[in-house]
């Protein structure tokens, strides 16, 4: 489901930890996607800062399954979802 849901709001999307990170803290985004085989300690920051900011976190099995959903040749370890 969670695949799916990043392939259809393409245009909205903000791939990488870093943006993640910086977006999360100015209120653009609507929830967060992180790929369970990526480095915890990368992921960690955008779990707890989701949690600070009731951000809904949904979790992925595969970055470059995550990847191939944004559409980038890579993988992706964390993807956030612009506010409409």
């Amino acid at each position: 489901m969670s695949y799916e849901k990043v392939t259809q709001v393409k245009s909205r999307l903000l791939i990488g930890t870093k943006q993640t990170l910086k977006a999360m803290k100015n209120g653009e985004i609507s929830e967060v996607f992180i790929a369970d085989d990526a480095d915890q300690l990368m992921t960690q920051k955008v779990v707890n800062l989701a949690e600070q900011l009731d951000i809904p976190c949904g979790r992925v099995d595969s970055m470059k399954k995550l990847g191939v959903a944004c559409g980038i040749d890579v993988g992706a370890s964390t993807v956030a979802i612009k506010r409409t």
